[in-house]
């Protein structure tokens, strides 16, 4: 029997959607692209030909064959629109932040389980090549009893954005939500929910009215501590990933290529996609009992967006358990609205 592909629709049709979204939707053979919200510009069609555009969100949820919903518009909208889409029958799949508050997550969570619907959550950087190679590490063992685990994501931009939802105080906005999620996240897929933990930040940019440096250290069982930091202010990044063990310790740089590759037209399905270039490995560094060490490069996987696709699709049409876990953004938000120890 041959199972019909799950329709979907795009709450937006800007970066996002043009880069994150609407590639995998396309490639994927278990979902089709049907239907984009443009409010103003109409330039789906010009990439996809044949797709629906419609002028406002309820347009668009009101169309009958759309069985999943990607809303993927600024962060302080995700509860609303989340909901009508759930009281529409349908299925949501939300960018990061899902939402801005656990008593939001909550919420979502009995409409979903009331309509019968799935809310997934778009964590999408579980599936970098370079998050995968530390994974790798840990899972093989080399390091021993983790001791310290530094995560960080930096950029350098003193410019504010020109999106005003972005450096606006209002729920969901600055570094904290925008990146945040994703050092949280991958926290969370590798150690689960800390015992404890503190946030720091700060506002450094001029003019800045949201953070634009932060910093989270989380408390693990058996002495583990890790350290999650993201600054708009790093001229020279340092390694992105770093773990140090009873065995050995670890480095990588951030890597993957995904986005890049994406943003020049790279499509998922194109044999270099996911890639890394030579020279990008990390190092693996281990002692051995006579206390001498021996370095090793250590090549990442192919990182894998599609991945993620896959299995939203096994979740919707097979009821495969999703892997991000609505439990673990509950704990991701918990961490995001906890008390700055810098006030």
């Amino acid at each position: 029997m041959t199972t019909t592909s799950i329709q979907a629709g795009l709450l937006a049709y800007g970066m996002s959607g043009k880069v994150f979204h609407a590639p995998f939707l396309a490639a994927h053979p278990g979902f089709t692209l049907r239907a984009v919200t443009e409010r103003h510009q109409k330039q789906a069609q010009q990439d996809y030909p044949g797709v629906i555009s419609y002028d406002s969100v309820g347009a668009l949820l009101a169309d009958p064959k759309i069985e999943l919903i990607v809303v993927n518009t600024p962060s302080n909208t995700h509860f609303e629109l989340a909901k009508q889409a759930l009281q529409a029958e349908k299925h949501v799949l939300i960018e990061k932040p899902l939402v801005t508050s656990s008593a939001e997550v909550r919420e979502l969570q009995e409409l979903s389980q009331r309509m019968n619907r799935h809310v997934l959550a778009y964590q999408n950087r579980r599936w970098d090549s370079d998050f995968q190679s530390v994974k790798q590490v840990i899972d093989s063992g080399q390091l021993g009893q983790l001791i310290e685990v530094h995560f960080r994501f930096d950029r350098y931009k003193t410019v504010l954005n020109t999106k005003a939802f972005k450096e606006t105080p209002i729920p969901g906005s600055g570094l904290v939500y925008d990146l945040g999620p994703h050092l949280i996240d991958q926290s969370i897929c590798l150690f689960g929910k800390p015992l404890f933990s503190r946030k720091t930040t700060g506002m450094f940019r001029p003019g800045s009215q949201v953070p634009d440096y932060f910093s989270f250290h989380l408390h693990y069982p058996n002495g583990l501590q890790v350290f999650l930091t993201s600054s708009l202010l790093v001229a020279q990044p340092q390694a992105s990933f770093v773990l140090h063990g009873t065995q050995g310790s670890f480095s990588k740089a951030r890597t993957d290529v995904q986005e890049t590759q994406l943003q020049q037209g790279i499509a998922p399905q194109n044999a270099t996609y996911g890639l890394e270039a030579p020279g990008q490995e990390g190092i693996l560094t281990l002692a051995s009992t006579d206390g001498n060490f021996t370095t090793h490069s250590q090549p990442a996987p192919k990182g894998d967006y599609m991945q993620l696709f896959e299995a939203l699709y096994q979740t919707i049409r097979n009821g495969i358990p999703y892997p991000i876990k609505l439990e673990e953004i509950r704990w991701q938000m918990e961490l995001l609205e906890q008390t700055d120890d810098a006030q």
